[in-house]
C-alpha cells in the first residue's frame, strides 16, 4: 500500500534531486511499517547569520492507524555543520525510523493497564 507523501520547501528552490531522496527514503520506512496511512515532509533552509552557511531543518509526519503521529523536527544545533541536505535527510529518516520502531514495540506488548489488572482469587472474596 502506497501511503500519500507530501513534499514542501521553504526558503529554498524546488529540487527533483531532494525530492527523489525523500520518495526513496519514505518507501524504505513503508517497507519496514506498512501501515502509515499519511506523510508530511518539510524541508527549510535557515540562515542564522549572513555570514555562516545556509542550514537546512527537515520536519516529518508520520501518520500511523490508532496512534498519535510521528513527528521528527531534525535541526542542527548551534555547533552542528550540516550545510548538506541530503546528510540532514538522512539523519532525519533515521531518526523518524527509530520512533517507528519504538511505537511497533508498543503495538506489539499487551496495554500496561491489563498486565497489571487485579483478578479475583480463584476460590471467591467470601472470608470466614
Amino acid at each position: 500500500m502506497t501511503a500519500p507523501l507530501e513534499i514542501s520547501f521553504h526558503g529554498i528552490d524546488k529540487s527533483e534531486a531532494v525530492e527523489a531522496r525523500i520518495q526513496e527514503k519514505f518507501a524504505r520506512l513503508e517497507r519496514h511499517f506498512d501501515r502509515i496511512t499519511h506523510a508530511r515532509v518539510a524541508v527549510e533552509a535557515t540562515r542564522r547569520r549572513n555570514s555562516l552557511p545556509t542550514f537546512f531543518n527537515v520536519k516529518i509526519e508520520i501518520g500511523i492507524p490508532g496512534h498519535n503521529a510521528v513527528i521528527v523536527n531534525h535541526e542542527p544545533e548551534d555547533g552542528d555543520t550540516n550545510a548538506d541536505v541530503m546528510l540532514v535527510l538522512r539523519d532525519a529518516f533515521a531518526a523518524a525510523k527509530r520512533q517507528l520502531d519504538h511505537v511497533i514495540e508498543r503495538m506489539d506488548k499487551p496495554a500496561r493497564r491489563e498486565q497489571t489488572r487485579r483478578r479475583p482469587r480463584p476460590g471467591g472474596d467470601a472470608e470466614a
